[in-house]
């Protein structure tokens, strides 16, 4: 076949490829996943829209390429990619610079929101399923709820598909096509692929839901599909015959399927077993419906011009629900049957937009068709990686676009920002090297006037809170010369007396005896071991409001306090290992916790958010209601181990009858029991006259 005649078959296969009900069931796939983006209790199992989106994507890509014949490998690849990439790259990489942007300006940064910059930058390169697998947040964690490139994963999974396809797909279009072989190939990967599925669901679950291996058999149904019916002699594009009360009675059972699993499929078992039901609706739908007349009342509905339209801005409606959700989440939250409503609206206009002045312009553009398919795969990498490029100088330049106090006033509200002093002449060194899957730090000074006040060395064990008192340990250490080790390990408290569940005490367990190990081999007479953690019930954590009941249960409950008082007999047996070696131990008694994240309701955008209506402050005495089992802990443990005392942030933190999270408009928390930088410098001087005092006292 010569390039004219190739060029004509290829424009007839895509003249062929389109069927109005097939834009049908994208309307109902992309409504199903809104729906329940917007509100779960709506439509339980709506996440398999996506489920749905992928039968129909194999399906539709291989009836776009499956009318060619007697193509080169070379060609056909490359007709492939070209498509491809004018379908696909246009609308992700507005929707992903215009995310970035709105990004940098209304959301700071935090644990919250530290794997976002990484998401939306993989995105652009179909990887950010890898990220979010790897970060081990599943698909139903708060973090990913508050990531707006969240969504992309699934685009992933396709564009990772895509890589495959042509090579399995080529013999099927190929000078002498191997047909039944080609058939046989995806089949092959099908069952490969849902065995991985079934194994990974066990023990694996978020590995399942993001990765290529237990995704692929939803797409490879639609291809095989599309190939038993082409192999039946009923191809792509030709009106057969009407339906028959047979072919419409299947086609109806296939719907509701379809509409059993979006109703009752259970979100955490997906891929298997969940996407079963909306997978086998889908093939059912797409292969009774194929070739039939409208004339059916399914056929006419899904084929009616507004389900139609939805079905067509059904990509941009995707790609921009999901950031048009996270980023009223993050401001003044979508709680509301109102701001449900401006959501909606929102997605709707911009994937409008989208649809008819980014996708449609490049996608049937004139000029693009006569270009080089080299050319036209070369320039669209070309504006991918301009888009990505784009994107990193947008975070890089967050603290100074930021419409958020947060990040003007960094140094306020984080623990890790520059000190403000300088001391003889010296300089801070950090150094940092992991431990399991937790951070060791090593705060020093270097280039100094004058020798240490102190060889001994302070030991740090703990959780998040452990590191967020980082910038105290920083001076204490460059203004005393004493050397810093901290050993963190978010959410595992040492020496915690709050109940944890099974996996994480497995983890921490882990990393708190490895790094116990690690001290009590390191340390000397003299030295101090300091263990700060949230030792206190959370109110609240940077994403939600916790109920107040189980908070107090937690604290105050039988269970609670028999779980204390066996974990006070676990204390002393460790601290008295460490007192031994002649340090001496120093306990934190327990800060404020407040049931509003500070840094979430900071700015005039966000104030309003409902997670902001419990307010900033906390009577004190209700602070040291929850902070008195917790002292008594400590009395019993010091009783035991005479080289224990405990060090009190809260007199520093608050001095007054009322506990608040900000002094003078400046913070002294970042969320809702995490100290902020400015706390730190205030906490400083007290804590380093604790520990020197330790230090200069004489040895027991």
């Amino acid at each position: 076949m010569n390039p004219r005649q190739m060029n004509v078959s290829m424009l007839a296969a895509e003249r062929h490829a389109y069927a109005p009900y097939i834009d049908g069931l994208r309307a109902i796939a992309v409504l199903a996943v809104i729906a329940y983006h917007l509100h779960p209790q709506w439509l339980p199992g709506g996440l398999a829209g996506v489920d749905i989106f992928f039968v129909i994507s194999g399906f539709v890509v291989s009836a776009s390429v499956g009318a060619l014949s007697s193509v080169s490998l070379s060609r056909f690849v490359l007709y492939f990619y070209a498509r491809r990439v004018q379908r696909i790259a246009p609308a992700l990489i507005v929707c992903l610079v215009a995310t970035a942007l709105a990004s940098v300006l209304f959301i700071p940064s935090a644990w919250l929101s530290d794997t976002n910059s990484k998401t939306g930058l993989f995105a652009f390169f179909g990887l950010s399923n890898l990220v979010l697998a790897k970060t081990g947040n599943d698909y139903f964690s708060p973090r990913v709820e508050f990531n707006p490139y969240m969504h992309t994963w699934s685009l992933g999974v396709e564009e990772q598909f895509y890589l495959i396809f042509p090579v399995l797909f080529f013999l099927w279009v190929s000078k002498a096509p191997r047909r039944k072989l080609t058939l046989v190939l995806f089949g092959a990967g099908f069952a490969a692929s849902l065995v991985c599925a079934k194994w990974l669901a066990v023990g694996h679950e978020t590995l399942a839901f993001y990765l290529i291996f237990s995704r692929f058999w939803e797409l490879a149904a639609g291809v095989m599909l599309y190939q038993a019916l082409v192999l039946c002699g009923r191809p792509f594009g030709v009106a057969e015959r009407g339906a028959t009360w047979v072919t419409s009675s299947a086609a109806l059972l296939s719907l509701g399927l379809v509409a059993v699993g979006l109703a009752l499929s259970a979100p955490n078992t997906f891929p298997f077993p969940g996407a079963l039901l909306p997978v086998a609706g889908t093939l059912g739908l797409l292969g009774f419906l194929h070739g039939r007349r409208t004339e059916g009342m399914l056929h006419r509905v899904l084929a009616s011009r507004g389900v139609v339209f939805i079905g067509r801005i059904s990509y941009s409606l995707y790609l921009w629900h999901w950031p048009v959700i996270v980023l009223l989440r993050w401001t003044t939250g979508i709680d509301t049957a109102l701001e449900k409503t401006v959501a909606a609206v929102l997605t709707f206009a911009l994937a409008s937009a989208s649809y008819y002045f980014v996708e449609n312009p490049v996608r049937r553009s004139p000029r693009l068709r006569q270009w080089p398919r080299p050319a036209v795969i070369g320039s669209g990498f070309g504006v991918i990686v301009l888009g990505a490029a784009l994107t990193f100088g947008l975070y890089q330049q967050q603290p100074r676009l930021s419409l958020s106090v947060v990040s003007h006033q960094a140094d306020d509200w984080y623990p890790y920002g520059a000190l403000n002093q300088r001391y003889a002449g010296c300089s801070e060194k950090w150094d940092t090297r992991k431990l399991d899957d937790g951070p060791v730090w090593t705060y020093s000074r270097v280039g100094c006037n004058v020798p240490a006040r102190y060889a001994s060395r302070l030991f740090v064990i703990g959780d998040s809170h452990a590191m967020a008192y980082s910038l105290m340990f920083r001076e204490l250490a460059l203004q005393t010369g004493v050397e810093v080790l901290s050993y963190n390990n978010g959410g595992c408290a040492f020496i915690g007396f709050l109940p944890v569940d099974r996996a994480d005490a497995t983890r921490c367990k882990a990393y708190d005896d490895d790094a116990f190990a690690e001290i009590l081999e390191k340390v000397r007479p003299g030295d101090v071991v300091f263990l700060p953690s949230l030792r206190l019930p959370r109110f609240s954590d940077q994403f939600a409001r916790f109920d107040d009941r189980a908070a107090h249960d937690a604290m105050f409950s039988g269970a609670s306090l028999a779980e204390r008082r066996a974990r006070e007999q676990e204390a002393i047996q460790l601290l008295h290992k460490l007192t031994a070696r002649g340090a001496k131990v120093v306990l934190e008694a327990p800060e404020p916790v407040f049931r509003t994240p500070a840094f979430r309701c900071a700015d005039w955008f966000n104030r309003d958010n409902p997670i902001c209506t419990p307010g900033g402050q906390v009577p004190r005495a209700d602070v040291e209601a929850y902070r008195a089992p917790v002292l008594d802990s400590y009395a019993r443990i010091a009783q035991a181990v005479p080289s224990v005392s405990v060090w009190d942030p809260l007199p520093v933190l608050c001095p007054d009858d009322v506990c608040s999270m900000h002094t003078g408009g400046v913070p002294l928390f970042f969320d809702g029991d995490h100290i902020s930088g400015y706390a730190n410098r205030l906490l400083a001087p007290h804590f380093q006259k604790f520990i020197v005092t330790l230090m200069d006292a004489p040895r027991t």
